[in-house]
């Protein structure tokens, strides 16, 4: 088990806190049967399996499905008792570990063959730190937090091996005459520029290098009023604009062209319309397509955004579509053949799409399901690659 400080800080009261959350197994939890070889070691990733994990808020667990033709498969020994509160979780690149951030840790737990979750035999625990939202790098070397205690960027070196995080980075920023409410964390798909929204404090872009995993703060995106929170990002395939699900004043998809070190420049007609509190934004496998989750209504809007960069955002037909109560996340699967979308306030809890084979960009919902017992406070779904 690897256990740091993170920029210096140590905090007892959270230590004390965390553990009573998770009692010894917590950070010592027995291992089950996994693919892993008991010693916290990966050694074959799960490569025929395509697998949907979701946090739950209220009852403490993940849980874990397989995406079959049309079908959700709940993963064997699911939903997994964590005995904390997720705030965000992301899978690695390798689809050896899925990483869950709590409140005032990372645990990183193995993923077996069949899905299913386990804890290494050193322990789940693998950093101490107050993370909002995570994630890792394209190469699968570094994995990124927006830390929700202190203003700034948190990056650490991945151990393929064990899993293990080692800080090399805290990288701060700062706003002025605004309250900072950090909500997520994305990476380009190139690697080489990290996006934080700060909620009604706007958005920070950073400049980074895979070699060594450098960080830098490249720029600050004012917020648009004290009354607007910037919440979800999504990043085209091509890292030539910016997705920002934005809620408050001024509220809709947002998009930003990204220039030379990140320099963002909003697209005209920005921000588009997009339903009720946006929370979440995702763009499927071509980035011909954008979908926005709507927090307050139930729903999700869809826009075909080949021609945004002029300004011009179309609404797909049948949109917006239908979800669970309070949708607050939003993903692609790795076939790029369905969408998911979780629902804070259940019916359903997970609900996946399949995108409609005669009408471009269209969703046509294939199946749903529970994520344990309701109300299961689903927050976040992160997926295999």
């Amino acid at each position: 088990m690897t256990m740091q400080f993170n920029g210096g800080r140590w905090w007892a009261v959270g230590v004390c806190c965390l553990l009573a959350l998770t009692g010894c197994s917590g950070f010592f939890v027995p291992t089950s049967t996994a693919y892993g070889t008991g010693t916290g070691t990966a050694t074959t990733p799960p490569s025929t399996t395509n697998l949907a994990y979701v946090a739950n808020t209220v009852t403490n667990t993940v849980s874990g499905f397989n995406l079959g033709s049309g079908t959700l498969t709940s993963v064997p020994s699911m939903p997994y008792l964590i005995g904390f509160t997720p705030q965000a979780a992301v899978v690695s690149r390798a689809n050896s570990y899925l990483y869950v951030a709590g409140p005032g840790a990372i645990y990183a737990y193995l993923i077996g063959a069949d899905g299913s979750l386990s804890a290494p035999a050193s322990g789940a625990g693998v950093v101490i730190v107050n993370c909002v939202s995570l994630d890792v790098s394209p190469d699968g070397n570094w994995l990124f937090g927006l830390d929700g205690t202190t203003t700034q960027l948190d990056v650490y070196q991945i151990t393929p091996s064990t899993g293990g995080l080692t800080l090399v980075g805290a990288v701060p920023y700062a706003v002025t005459n605004a309250q900072v409410v950090p909500k997520m964390v994305k990476v380009s798909p190139d690697g080489t520029l990290v996006f934080a929204s700060l909620g009604t404090g706007g958005d920070a872009v950073f400049t980074f290098n895979t070699s060594n995993g450098t960080a830098l703060l490249s720029q600050m995106l004012a917020p648009v009023s004290l009354t607007t929170s910037d919440n979800g990002l999504a990043v085209d395939k091509t890292s030539t604009h910016l997705y920002i699900a934005r809620s408050g004043t001024s509220s809709g998809m947002a998009v930003y062209t990204i220039g030379a070190g990140g320099a963002l420049t909003s697209v005209k007609n920005s921000p588009f319309a997009a339903g009720t509190q946006p929370l979440s934004v995702v763009l499927d496998s071509t980035s011909s397509y954008a979908y926005v989750a709507n927090g307050s209504g139930g729903t999700i809007n869809g826009f075909g955004v080949s021609s945004v960069a002029t300004g011009v955002v179309t609404a797909l037909n049948g949109s917006p579509y239908a979800s669970g109560v309070n949708v607050r996340s939003l993903g692609v699967d790795s076939s790029g053949k369905y969408l998911l979308a979780v629902g804070f306030g259940g019916s359903p809890d997970l609900t996946m799409y399949s995108f409609d084979t005669t009408v471009a960009g269209k969703l046509d919902q294939v199946a749903t399901s529970a994520t344990g017992t309701d109300p299961a406070g689903a927050v976040a779904v992160a997926l295999s690659y």
